[in-house]
């Protein structure tokens, strides 16, 4: 929906099955006018598209995206912003840092892309930008040596470059401008906004000021705006409050390098505070989120930095002092607690505070998707979860 005429806000369709076409329409036709209806009934609702692979590329096929298009149109809904991130299936089966895969290294990873900006193009309204987030480049387990780690850097950053050019030919064609929002988190290789400036300076920009001279004729000072424009952060968080970083000094600090916000994902992850309560009710409350289908990376904040656990069997039941740990699990964002445990909800307020005087982005996407393996007493319809979650986040807004 278009709030106050400042922000599009909407939710992220990852919670409803996708693993095809037949299966991600249904669900949206499902939930989606109902939910219309109790948050934007007499207005566009603005829709967080995901699509897999398989999805898009069924979607492709005769008609079919120009039907969706109709569709969405006769609903009163709109597409503005795309998950490009879990390439595969997200529901079901254990997805784990295979959401990763195939990596921003591979062809497969860039043709999946380019595929959902040609779609998004043909369902993205005349006069607003459009954007998909993805994937920090790889999970950095994968690339455990420095060399390893460089080589994929440069391989991810080509390919970023192959797709700006493309993102500058689809505006020229279409008169609709998009752009990539990376979407830093834990275990990524992209973690934080240090690692997120680093790979600007050091990989991206210097990649593009050489590869963008050919293909578009660009000087040193044109290439640098054009990848900017085209290559965005997607602000999510969730996974920022794991890296212990102020929303407030992590935007002033993107914007002074350039580095625009495309999107930001309103999620919160589950905190730990160890003191002053009783250890063994925290960890049987903490045992409960457990789940085998997504990783749950765990990170404590240390002298000399912010040490991350890869998923949470790595924590639990430990004899550790710990004094606070934060646990990446998507959790509802109206609730501030789960006794014994908390959530981040009180970095959603700040980003939000930060908001009302700094629009950093008009793209706003609530992304709960770990409903289905909520604890039992969290469990609702996903309809009225998510309409209480946009709820509460508007009231906020």
């Amino acid at each position: 929906m278009h709030l106050n005429q400042k922000f599009h806000l909407t939710y992220c369709t990852n919670i409803h099955p996708g693993q095809d076409w037949n299966t991600t329409l249904h669900g949206l036709k499902t939930y989606v006018p109902g939910i219309k209806a109790q948050l934007s009934k007499d207005q566009p609702f603005g829709l967080g598209l995901r699509l897999s692979n398989r999805a898009s590329e069924e979607l492709g096929t005769g008609q079919e995206l120009l039907e969706f298009k109709k569709w969405l149109d006769d609903e009163g809904i709109y597409v503005f912003t795309m998950n490009g991130f879990p390439y595969g299936n997200f529901h079901n089966e254990v997805v784990k840092e295979q959401v990763h895969s195939p990596d921003w290294t591979t062809t497969e990873r860039l043709t999946y892309t380019k595929r959902l900006f040609d779609q998004l193009a043909v369902l993205l309204p005349e006069g607003i930008n459009g954007g998909i987030s993805t994937s920090p480049i790889s999970y950095k387990y994968w690339y455990p040596g420095e060399g390893q780690k460089k080589d994929a850097f440069t391989k991810g950053a080509k390919n970023l470059v192959e797709l700006i050019i493309n993102l500058y030919k689809l505006e020229q064609n279409t008169g609709k401008y998009m752009h990539l929002d990376i979407e830093p988190e834990p275990d990524g290789l992209l973690e934080n906004s240090d690692e997120v400036v680093a790979f600007f300076q050091d990989y991206l920009l210097p990649i593009a000021l050489e590869e963008l001279k050919g293909p578009l004729g660009l000087n040193e000072q044109e290439s640098r705006e054009m990848t900017l424009k085209y290559i965005n952060v997607c602000y999510d968080v969730c996974h920022f409050s794991l890296a212990y970083e102020d929303a407030a000094e992590t935007f002033k600090r993107f914007e002074e390098e350039g580095i625009k916000i495309g999107k930001i994902q309103v999620s919160a992850a589950l905190k730990i505070l160890f003191e002053g309560f009783e250890r063994d009710a925290i960890w049987e409350s903490l045992s409960q989120f457990n789940e085998p289908v997504y990783l749950h990376q765990v990170t404590e904040k240390q002298p000399d930095g912010v040490h991350t656990y890869s998923d949470l069997p790595e924590v639990l039941y430990s004899s550790k002092a710990f004094t606070e740990l934060r646990a990446h699990f998507h959790v509802p964002i109206f609730l501030e607690k789960f006794p014994p445990l908390y959530s981040t909800q009180d970095q959603i307020l700040d980003v939000i505070a930060y908001l009302s005087e700094n629009p950093v982005s008009e793209h706003l996407e609530v992304e709960t998707y770990t409903w289905d393996v909520l604890p039992a007493e969290l469990k609702k319809d996903i309809s009225t979860s998510i309409v209480r979650e946009i709820h509460w986040l508007k009231e906020k807004l």
